[in-house]
């Protein structure tokens, strides 16, 4: 890739929206409230605002190899304490690909260095539900669950957190898991059950 080609194509956005609003840049430096916090995979492919037809300041994003969403991970956790907390987002979404390199890692038996201990939470989701992937003959389609378990996992991480069950106590925010497939360009909401999931984990996760 030329670099030199991204400033020209900058300068030629910058015409573009001014094109068509002439105060465009002057309502983006007056703030942010997107409504919609959206959690994805860093994949090169996946890019937040275009899959869902939205633009700058529309959604707040957090991507990190799998869409991954661990207690552990600072960074996560801080952008989902400042979404949910102080930009008062009303969606978060979890969203994963199919053809997902780093779940497709994780199925493999290999040492990766540095990448290890993030893949062992891709496999803690295939040991949870090992029953199911197992009695799947089919290794793409096996391949193919394990992105869509791993997006349930992670919503289920996200229910854990305070931050999140206060909100939904408050306001309602809500909690879905999407897959982006790559091949079709389709976004498939896969209807985690919110509500079930954050009654079945009160007795151990709920925080006051």
């Amino acid at each position: 890739m030329n670099l030199d080609r991204v400033f020209t194509n900058n300068k030629q956005w910058i015409k573009d929206k001014l094109a068509t609003d002439a105060k465009y840049f002057e309502n983006l430096g007056e703030g942010q409230s997107p409504e919609l916090l959206f959690i994805g995979c860093s994949d090169s492919r996946v890019t937040a605002e275009e899959l869902m037809g939205l633009g700058p300041g529309d959604v707040f994003v957090h991507r990190n190899i799998a869409n991954m969403v661990s207690g552990t991970d600072l960074n996560a956790m801080s952008v989902v304490e400042y979404a949910v907390v102080h930009l008062k987002v009303k969606h978060v979404v979890v969203c994963g690909h199919y053809a997902c390199g780093g779940v497709k890692a994780a199925m493999q038996s290999a040492d990766l260095g540095i990448l290890n201990p993030w893949l062992r939470n891709i496999r803690d989701v295939y040991r949870i539900h090992k029953t199911e992937l197992n009695a799947i003959s089919d290794e793409e389609k096996k391949y193919e669950r394990l992105v869509e378990l791993n997006v349930q996992e992670q919503c289920v991480n996200l229910i854990k957190t305070a931050a999140v069950q206060k909100a939904a106590r408050e306001r309602g925010l809500k909690v879905h898991g999407w897959v982006f497939d790559v091949h079709t360009g389709e976004l498939i909401d896969l209807k985690i059950d919110f509500e079930n999931i954050l009654e079945s984990i009160r007795e151990i996760y709920h925080l006051d």
